[in-house]
Order: structure tokens, then C-alpha cells, then sequence
């Protein structure tokens, strides 16, 4: 088996039983924020177009970049379409023309002679853009795991496909936080850090639950290039992004799993795989290049940005023209407004209204009425800052899920008074009636019947009330203080309180209480 890097999440993989094309993306996404790091436009594109199989692994546009199909992926290439509970993607896709679909289900195998896939969804609100995926392959000489950035909950389940010897996953971020916030500077610079260390924390759990021989940090980190956000990359300037790179992601896993072998995955790596060898080699850039990409970053990432501005400039002008105040009020509510009358539980969850102020329009979400309307000067918990021509462009383009077009280009602000709140942002990834109905109707099957189980000196409920991950596995306590390793959720287990946003409480009781109890019952 050979897996070829083709930047960000993108990779090429050749079977004993043909060949599949994963998530290839050249952007620049998100309203022109993202590029891939390092740059992969001098891949060979033609070949690798000419796969058997493509794989989108879900909706995100670092993972699934529709001009660059048109360009290089014909039209009768056997797609493998995730089970979600929405068709979202797979109407993308036949849109594009893509129609010859292979309707896979999750979490079972396919058989295509000596190659076997198997495609595992995730389908909560929160995960992508309401699903995410990985893809497992074997083909009888190797078996290896593109995991992307999915966080699959059930990995005993993920790993009876076959151990894979080579596992391929995120390391960096996708998100926003903190770097749009309203907050001081040292704020900021402290919440990146513990944002980060969130990250390493999330991608060693995996690496040492998937326990492959070899590893490969990818999907990530984006370079920005557009001027407004050079700052932010990597690290950021100021020490105020999270942003880690493939380099220092490996460097970090040396020091805590030194009996696992990482690697850098880059644009041009190629991966061979047979019984056990391994090689890999570079292909399209030499070693001094790559010192000098990790070496001296911010002089690369500064000719990347001085070189690639047309592309900045032509994604501005493809942008819809700005609409007036009143017509984009107006478009918002009939929009809108019906969402809000069947999203009952996301009205109670944000639980007041939001401001918004797109250009000259300042309105309001007014969430418990669902309403949109002009901004009348009442205090707000949740405001946000939009440049009028990205929503008049969300709305040409009737886009569903703000969060995989506004919210990752970065070019907006926000501010909050209190803890992040889930469901606004839910809100905003689910504009259309098919995804509302999907979520209300998931957050009403959310209501916890698990077993109970004993971590430490507590006995808790034993999924997780964010994910429903399994607490024994994920949960971590240290002072009454619950941590769940997968999105660094937390729970004070006194009070059953989430202190990461609101809502979600745990159910949770301390083991000599329940002990107490017990003890003081009347005999039956």
C-alpha cells in the first residue's frame, strides 16, 4: 500500500484493490482565510484525480473543495458517501455532477476484491458540520487509519476493523476561539495556550488508544494569507492562536510516546506500506526546503501571503453585492424565523436574545420569542460583528451552516459575558428545516438512562452528557472536578455543574455518600 500527502487533510492511497482519492482541497476556503501549509499546488493533480474511489470525509471546505473536483476529478469516479443523518453532502456532490455514489453504513465494512474500507460517521450537532468521518482501509499487505478530524466516541468498535500499522489524524485546530473574542491580550494569550494544550491532550488520547506503530499529524495547520489574519497563523504573533504545526506536534509526541514513530505528512509524502516495512520518502519538497518551511516559518508563510493575493482579490470579487440594512433584515427573518419556532430546545438553551451587527444592520436573535429584529438597545449576554458582504453572500447563497463559511474565515468578531454557549452556534450550523428537525430530535433522545459507574471516589453517570462518549474511558477527575479527555469538557461533580457552557448537567454522587445511604435504608 502507498499513501501519498496532498496537504491539509488530503491524501492519495493505492491498494492491492485500486485506489482512493481523500478529501483533496487546494482553496483558498473560508471566504479566502485558508490555504493548505505548505503549500500543494505543484502536486500532480491530473493523476491523482484519476482514483477509483473518492472519499469527502463531510462538509467542511478544507476537506472538500468543489473547484478543484471540477478541475481534476471526473465525473464517474465511485464516491463513498458516510451514512449521516442529513444528505447535505450527497447533494453537494450530485450537484457537482457526481452521482455514481457507494452508499456506505457506518461502522460496516465494504469489500471491493482485496481492498476493504469501512467508513465510521459521527452525527452530533457539534461534529462538523453535523458529521464528520474516518476511513479505514486494508487491502491485505497493510491497514491503516485516516481519522482526519473526527473524534470517534467508540473505538473498540473502530478498531475490530484490524489494527492499523499507520494512523493518520488531527493535531491542530479548527476553530475560531479565542482569537475572534473580545478579550484583553493577556486573556487571550492564556486561553490559547490552554486551547492548545486541549489539543495535544485530545490527539494523545487517540494516538495512545489507537496504539499504531507509526503516526502521522495532519489536517492542519491552514496558513492565512490574507492581511487582516497573517498574525494569527501558527502560534500567532502575539502568542494568541493555537495553531500547532506538524513539526511541533511530533516533537511534542517524542517526549510522551517515544516507543511510537512520527512523522511528518506533508504535500508530496509518500508513505509505503507492506507486512510490516515501512518507507517514507519526500517527493516534492527537498529536506532543505522543509528546514526552512519549519525553520524560518514566518519568512515562508510572508512570501506564501506576498505571492497569492490574486487569489485573496478574486475570492472578494466572487462575494454578492452588499444588500441594504432593511432587505438584509427582511431576507434574515423570512429565513430565520421558522427555524426558530421548531427549534424549541436551542430557544431555551441560548435562552435570550443575540446581537448582531452586519454593517450598517444591528438586529437582535431574540432566541425565547423567535425573532429577529432591530437592536434596541437592551443588554445582550452573546454579540457578534459580521462584515455585511459575508452574510449577503450566505444569503445568495442560501448557505445552511455559517459555521463551515463565516465562523472558520475568522473575519468576524465576537464577545460573550458568560461561558460558551453550544446551542447558538448549533443554531447557526443548522439554517435549514432538515438539520433543525435532525437536532431538536437528537437532543430529545439525549436525556441520560446510562448505567452508573465508579471513577475514583465518585460514582457518575457514564456517558458523557456533551457526546456520550464512555467516562470510564475519557474522564479524568482531579478535585471534584470532572474533565472528559475528548473536547476537555468539565464538570463540577458537587453540584453536577458544567463549567464549559451552559446546560449539560451530570448526574454524580461521591462513593461514601452513596455508602451512607445505603446503610440508613429501611430493610425491605
Amino acid at each position: 500500500m502507498r499513501i501519498t500527502g496532498l496537504g491539509h487533510a488530503g491524501m492519495f492511497i493505492e491498494t492491492a484493490g485500486g485506489s482512493i482519492l481523500c478529501d483533496p482541497v487546494i482553496g483558498p476556503t473560508f471566504f479566502g482565510s485558508w490555504f493548505p501549509f505548505p503549500d500543494n499546488r505543484a502536486l500532480d493533480w491530473e493523476r491523482f484525480g484519476k482514483a477509483d474511489f473518492l472519499y469527502i470525509s463531510h462538509r467542511h471546505r478544507d476537506h472538500f473543495d468543489p473547484a478543484l473536483m471540477e478541475r481534476h476529478v471526473p465525473k464517474d469516479i465511485k464516491v463513498l458517501l458516510p451514512e449521516y443523518p442529513t444528505d447535505d453532502l450527497e447533494t453537494d456532490l450530485r450537484t457537482l455532477g457526481y452521482d455514481n455514489i457507494v452508499y456506505t453504513q457506518a461502522g460496516v465494512p465494504l469489500e471491493f476484491g482485496p481492498l476493504k474500507v469501512m467508513v465510521t460517521p459521527l452525527r452530533a450537532p457539534s461534529d462538523g458540520p453535523i458529521g464528520d468521518s474516518s476511513l479505514s482501509v486494508d487491502d491485505g499487505t497493510a491497514s491503516i487509519l485516516n481519522q482526519n478530524d473526527s473524534h470517534p466516541l467508540d473505538l473498540e468498535k473502530l478498531m475490530s476493523f484490524s489494527k492499523p500499522q499507520a494512523y493518520f489524524t488531527q493535531v491542530s485546530g479548527a476553530i475560531w476561539w479565542p482569537m475572534v473574542y473580545d478579550l484583553p491580550q493577556d486573556a487571550k494569550q492564556n486561553f490559547a495556550r490552554l486551547k492548545r494544550e486541549a489539543q495535544n491532550k485530545r490527539a494523545m488520547y487517540y494516538i495512545e488508544k489507537v496504539d499504531a506503530e507509526h503516526v502521522f499529524p495532519m489536517a492542519g495547520p491552514p496558513m492565512f494569507l490574507r492581511e487582516e489574519l497573517f498574525r494569527y497563523n501558527g502560534y500567532g504573533l502575539e502568542d494568541d492562536a493555537i495553531f500547532t504545526d506538524q513539526r511541533q506536534f511530533l516533537s511534542h509526541m517524542a517526549e510522551l510516546r517515544p516507543q511510537q514513530k512520527g512523522h511528518l505528512f506533508l504535500p508530496g509524502t509518500q508513505v509505503d506500506l507492506n507486512d510490516g516495512e515501512i518507507e517514507v520518502t519526500q517527493t516534492l519538497y527537498t529536506d532543505a526546503e522543509i528546514e526552512r518551511i519549519f525553520g524560518d516559518k514566518w519568512s515562508y508563510l510572508a512570501e506564501q501571503r506576498d505571492s497569492r493575493q490574486d487569489e485573496v482579490r478574486a475570492e472578494e470579487a466572487s462575494r454578492a453585492p452588499v444588500l441594504p440594512p432593511d432587505e438584509m433584515l427582511a431576507a434574515l427573518k423570512e429565513w430565520w424565523e421558522p427555524l426558530l419556532r421548531r427549534a424549541r430546545t436551542i430557544r431555551t438553551g441560548v435562552g435570550g436574545p443575540v446581537r448582531f451587527t452586519i454593517g450598517e444592520l444591528d438586529m437582535v436573535a431574540d432566541f425565547p420569542k423567535a425573532k429577529l429584529r432591530e437592536y434596541d438597545g437592551e443588554e445582550v449576554e452573546f454579540w457578534y460583528t459580521i462584515p455585511a458582504d459575508l452574510v449577503s453572500t450566505n444569503i445568495r447563497d442560501h448557505e445552511i451552516d455559517w459555521s463551515n463559511s463565516i465562523f472558520l474565515s475568522m473575519q468576524f468578531h465576537a464577545g460573550r459575558k458568560g461561558k460558551f454557549n453550544e446551542f447558538i452556534y448549533t443554531f447557526l450550523k443548522c439554517l435549514s428545516r432538515d438539520r433543525i428537525e435532525y437536532v431538536e430530535n437528537w437532543y430529545a433522545e439525549q436525556s441520560d438512562t446510562s448505567e452508573d459507574a465508579q471513577l475514583g471516589d465518585w460514582i457518575v453517570q457514564r456517558r458523557c452528557p456533551h457526546l456520550r462518549a464512555d467516562l470510564t474511558k475519557t474522564g479524568k477527575i482531579e478535585d471534584g472536578v470532572l474533565t472528559c479527555s475528548l473536547h476537555d469538557w468539565k464538570w463540577d461533580l458537587a453540584s453536577g455543574r458544567c463549567l464549559t457552557t451552559q446546560g449539560h448537567p451530570i448526574r454524580a454522587s461521591q462513593v461514601e455518600d452513596d455508602l451512607h445511604r445505603d446503610a440508613t435504608q429501611p430493610a425491605a
